[in-house]
């Protein structure tokens, strides 16, 4: 079994001194350089250097420079993706994000996960547990998401959350770590102001 195959089936593998790990995220990360240079104003050279990175990208999908990630290949973005400033993508396992998600500045999702017993970690041994975002979901700024973490549909994580445990559908989260707030009501769809003509 490769150490790529160890990775995907949840095992420890040797993520440091691999030779084809290595080459790999060498060349992800060439191409993460080569798209965080593109003028922003170029968004046909943006959407097509943006699928040689992401395995998958099912419709339009704005990422926002700079952007990083390891290998590109394990990621799934769904339609109508949106993410600002500074997202990084550890994803050793898959990372897989449903329709609609938006996430703000400096975010982390990271499926990579370091031994606790000092030998593993020092002779460079990781373990890669997947991510699974559902639709609908707003992530606020400097969010961090911890490996094997589901999300559920239309949720919302608030800024600065540290994410170590699943969250169900329809919440608000928040905290260090992350926590379910309260449920989504009808209630929040009059939390804003919204203009209108008649109004004047």
């Amino acid at each position: 079994m490769t150490e790529w195959e160890k990775a995907q089936a949840g095992y420890l593998y040797d993520a440091n001194y691999d030779k084809h790990l290595l080459e790999k995220r060498d060349k992800c990360n060439d191409l993460c350089f080569e798209y965080n240079h593109l003028k922003p104003s170029d968004a046909a050279a943006k959407a097509a250097l943006l699928r040689r990175i992401i395995g998958k990208v099912k419709g339009s999908a704005i990422v926002t420079a700079p952007f990083y990630c390891d290998y590109g290949i394990n990621i799934t973005l769904g339609e109508n993706f949106y993410s600002n400033y500074n997202l990084i993508l550890l994803d050793g396992a898959k990372i897989t994000f449903g329709d609609n998600v938006f996430i703000a500045p400096n975010c982390v999702f990271t499926t990579a996960a370091h031994p606790i017993d000092t030998q593993q970690r020092n002779q460079g041994l990781e373990i890669a547990l997947p991510i699974t975002v559902g639709d609908n979901v707003w992530f606020g700024a400097n969010v961090t998401v911890l490996p094997g973490v589901t999300i559920g549909s239309d949720t919302v994580i608030g800024a600065g959350s540290v994410v170590t445990k699943d969250i169900p559908s329809g919440v608000v989260a928040v905290g260090n770590p992350c926590r379910v707030l309260r449920e989504i009501t009808d209630a929040d769809k009059n939390k804003y102001p919204v203009f209108s003509e008649a109004r004047k």
